[in-house]
């Protein structure tokens, strides 16, 4: 039996899957890993990707923090692909009990998941730092500058950045969804950012199955490893 074959079985046989993924599932629906760096951070922009995304840049230099997360972090066009498709579909029939995600996108939610965790905030959720008040997308995009409250307050979007801790609650969660696994799918994801991919090693079961383009530091780990898209792997596996 092939890899994908035995993730396809696994899959069937399963009525407790939990999926772990980050910035590769996102890409086949053209949102870019900014990690890839393509040159044009360096025509841009002074400072690398991961300094302008961090608490103390957004505060100190809070309009260039808005320039850099307008042009670089914003697909409001952008349609979950199939591995989204696949994962919804698999919740739907009861098979899978969560989505645990490091992407800010909120594309597991527009394919149709329910639970979905989203160790990094979401893109979609903005407040006002100053009254609280909640915001759509829109008073992002559609703003210049610094995005302002009704009440003059500073509009910071739901997003964890570098240097801020992640949600107690949310990781609290994923705990408690890996640890209960029967498969742990692991997908689009480097396994190199910390807490986020400490988080498997919860994981006690057997069915451990990384799919990723390049290889992890986990692949010794993992029971099945199947290298290429995403997508394609999932979808075939869930038949969507």
């Amino acid at each position: 039996m092939t890899e994908r074959e035995t993730l396809k079985q696994w899959l069937s046989e399963s009525e407790n899957i939990v999926f772990f993924g980050g910035a590769g599932v996102s890409t086949e629906s053209k949102i870019p890993d900014f990690r890839s760096t393509d040159g044009l951070y360096n025509q841009q922009y002074a400072y690398p990707p991961e300094t302008i995304l961090s608490h103390t840049f957004y505060m100190g230099r809070t309009e260039e923090f808005y320039r850099f997360y307008r042009n670089k972090m914003l697909f409001p066009d952008a349609e979950p692909n199939r591995a989204h498709k696949a994962l919804a579909k698999l919740e739907q029939e009861g098979r899978l009990r969560a989505v645990i995600t490091q992407n800010i996108d909120g594309l597991h939610q527009k394919a149709g998941s329910r639970e979905v965790l989203e160790l990094h905030g979401s893109v979609l959720r903005n407040y006002c730092t100053k009254c609280g008040k909640f915001y759509g997308l829109e008073a992002v995009l559609e703003s210049e500058g610094v995005p302002r409250c009704t009440c003059g307050g500073v509009i910071k979007p739901d997003v964890v950045l570098y240097e801020e801790g992640l949600d107690q609650h949310t990781l609290q969660k994923a705990v408690y969804y890996i640890s209960n696994a029967d498969v742990l799918i692991i997908g689009g994801t480097s396994l190199t950012v910390y807490p986020a991919a400490g988080l498997i090693d919860y994981y006690g079961g057997k069915k451990l199955v990384l799919i990723n383009k390049s290889v992890t530091p986990m692949d010794s780990r993992a029971d099945l490893v199947i290298s290429g898209p995403i997508g394609e792997i999932l979808g075939d596996a869930a038949g969507v």
